[in-house]
């Protein structure tokens, strides 16, 4: 080949790669949309989302209904979206693995973003932020009044398995005896049964628990002795999905509505009578 032909040659293949770039990130684009979760849903008419039952991010009212600030959350986005919600009550331990296998679409259940889960999921921005805080027994925790005094040979806790809570516990108290169940009520059973001392989990379930409990249990350290953001989680690999519950979060951040929501189901105990 001359080396003049070389060049007509090398010009053409380089006219045509210029041409068909953006062709092929067209398709690409295209491709990544119509794969998105967010696709899928508005197809549908559904979003499946993946929760665990926490007081008072969601729990069952005396009917057998969800309610809680989660579920008013999860209720608008759908509302939002115009489509219909499915509550995907999952365990906590598995919750991320359940998301991982598409059992749902997203989790929106008081999840705080640490980086283990971070590497397994991707996080939107916080909607919300939490803390953990400790619940005592009174007479098994008698002379116990700071996180110091918890922290040593002796001292049972107990926590939620696969909860931040259960990391809080393990980094706060290394020295006591950390016990774990399944369910938050089977946490609250071991305290006021005095099998244990103190029970960690996040606000404001400790506050709640002593205050419906006051002969038997007590809040050694007051407010909460942690800070985390918490956010929705979603599969890796859909930045439209993101995009969306991205600025969802923001509009309702802007109109005062998750904080609204936030002081009903946190700072009142106005729904209370609507348990069981």
């Amino acid at each position: 080949m001359s080396l003049r032909l070389f060049r007509i040659t090398l010009l053409f293949l380089l006219a045509v790669s210029l041409f068909a770039t953006p062709v092929l990130a067209k398709d690409i684009t295209h491709e990544l949309r119509d794969a998105s979760v967010i696709s899928k849903v508005l197809d549908e008419g559904r979003i499946r989302v993946g929760f665990s039952t926490f007081v008072p991010w969601a729990m069952k009212d005396k009917t057998g209904k969800f309610i809680g600030f989660e579920v008013d959350v999860m209720t608008k986005l759908a509302e939002d979206l115009g489509v219909e919600l499915e509550f995907v009550p999952t365990n906590w331990s598995g919750i991320i693995p359940a998301l991982l296998s598409k059992k749902f679409d997203v989790i929106i259940g008081g999840m705080s973003v640490t980086t283990p889960r971070n590497l397994k999921v991707n996080f939107t921005i916080p909607y919300d932020t939490s803390g953990m805080a400790i619940v005592a027994n009174k007479a098994k925790a008698d002379g116990l009044d700071s996180l110091e005094d918890f922290n040593r040979e002796g001292v049972i806790i107990v926590a939620r398995m696969g909860s931040t809570p259960a990391t809080a516990a393990k980094k706060y108290f290394p020295k006591a005896t950390l016990r774990l169940f399944d369910k938050e009520a089977q946490c609250t059973q071991e305290l006021l049964s005095g099998r244990v001392h103190a029970f960690v989990a996040s606000a404001p379930l400790p506050a709640h628990t002593a205050a419906k409990h006051p002969k038997k249990l007590f809040m050694p350290v007051k407010g909460t002795f942690t800070s985390e953001p918490i956010a929705f989680a979603v599969r890796k690999g859909d930045p439209d999905t993101l995009n969306v519950l991205n600025n969802w979060i923001r509009l309702k951040k802007s109109k005062n509505w998750l904080q609204q929501r936030k002081h009903y189901w946190f700072e009142t105990l106005d729904w209370a009578s609507r348990l069981k």
